[in-house]
């Protein structure tokens, strides 16, 4: 046990579920300041478990971004699964994040039911109060509080920041003392490569029709730093599951690859703080997804 700033300083695991598409990444990059989990308006964009590290004067909070909790159509939707599963094993805390104006259905009970059986305390934290009228947000509380036993109801919007301060706060109460895991400058336990593949896949996801994001998988074949030039040069293979598919991902002219390599390089450069070269290939795999091959090198695999 340590003393920080004559406190106890406190540290623990969080993890971050919910149904797709209620604002999880967007949440977690609320938090940490910067982007370190890609979001879109297309359910089902996080794909693994993303840890994000949270300093504060008292302790460091270990959050865990899952995929949606959907019900599984296929390997790869299998594996998303399992990881927002697996992540609620073995943690301090757990988030469950639902939108401001949403009763409970069926798939919320499902997750009341997977929660049930664990000896770990749940906050309810209601996500975009931006868009529902207060007496309703009342209304709301009141219809989950008597559903589950919540140690907190705590309302937010992640995209603005409102109610996360005080959500940041409630959580260092359930932590355990403990030491930092790890160092306060760190953000995130998850290789370079992997955040540059996510950023690429995210401008895939933002512009591009329904049907295309599930069947693309980004692979960095080449990271290169040249430190005396200040510069990275990275190649990346975008993984696509059907001939047409790659013919819009490259679009007219190559319009499309060239615009998607130009803002996913943008985001690469803020987070890396180097000038980036960026080159773009897209490679037909036929039903990839269902490859346990192919998702093992896409990093999709419990294994």
């Amino acid at each position: 046990m340590t003393e920080h700033a004559s406190q106890i300083f406190v540290s623990g695991f969080v993890a971050i579920i919910g149904r797709p598409n209620v604002g999880k990444s967007t949440l977690l990059n609320q938090i940490l300041g910067q982007k370190i989990a890609i979001t879109s308006n297309k359910p089902q964009t996080t794909r693994n478990r993303i840890l994000g590290i949270h300093n504060t004067d008292s302790g460091q909070i270990l959050f865990l971004d899952t995929p949606g909790i959907h019900r599984p159509k296929g390997k790869l939707s299998k594996f998303m699964v399992d990881q927002a599963v697996r992540a609620c094993s073995d943690v301090d805390l757990i988030l469950l994040l639902v939108e401001a104006g949403k009763r409970p259905d069926a798939a919320t009970e499902s997750i009341f039911s997977l929660l049930e059986p664990l000896n770990t305390p749940v906050f309810l934290v209601i996500n975009k109060i931006d868009q529902i009228a207060p007496p309703l947000l009342l209304e709301q509380i009141q219809t989950y509080h008597d559903a589950f036993n919540f140690a907190q109801i705590i309302p937010v919007s992640a995209v603005s920041g409102d109610g996360v301060p005080e959500l940041l706060q409630a959580v260092v109460k359930m932590l355990p003392a403990g030491p930092p895991y790890y160092p306060e400058d760190q953000v995130t336990d998850l290789p370079e490569r992997f955040i540059v593949a996510e950023m690429i896949r995210e401008k895939i996801m933002r512009r591009t029709s329904d049907e295309i994001p599930y069947g693309v998988g980004v692979k960095v074949d080449q990271f290169e730093e040249k430190a005396d030039k200040n510069l990275v040069v990275i190649q990346a293979t975008i993984h696509v599951e059907r001939d047409s598919h790659k013919k819009i991902i490259v679009g007219k002219g190559g319009q499309m690859i060239k615009r998607l390599g130009q803002q996913a390089r943008e985001d690469i450069e803020k987070m890396l703080g180097a000038r980036v070269f960026l080159e773009l290939f897209v490679r037909v795999d036929k039903n990839w997804s269902q490859s346990e091959r192919m998702l093992r090198e896409l990093g999709y695999s419990n294994h």
